[in-house]
């Protein structure tokens, strides 16, 4: 899909050297997958400590431990 943007040239330049890429597409597609990826993030760590799974990592691993 085409799409016109207009860009500050200082963010633009500076993402492109961040990501060492000359592309500015790929830059583009890079910050958006990025803050997707965050989000998603965000958004799982609202369930830390809220679900109890009750799993032995040690049997799943199949650790057998000699002392």
């Amino acid at each position: 899909m085409k799409k016109t943007l207009d860009l500050p040239k200082k963010i633009l330049k500076e993402a492109m050297n961040a990501t060492k890429s000359d592309d500015e597409n790929e830059v583009v597609i890079k910050a958006l997958k990025d803050m997707i990826r965050k989000n998603k993030i965000s958004e799982i760590k609202k369930y830390k400590g809220k679900v109890d799974l009750d799993i032995d990592l040690d049997k799943l691993r199949d650790r057998k431990w000699k002392f």
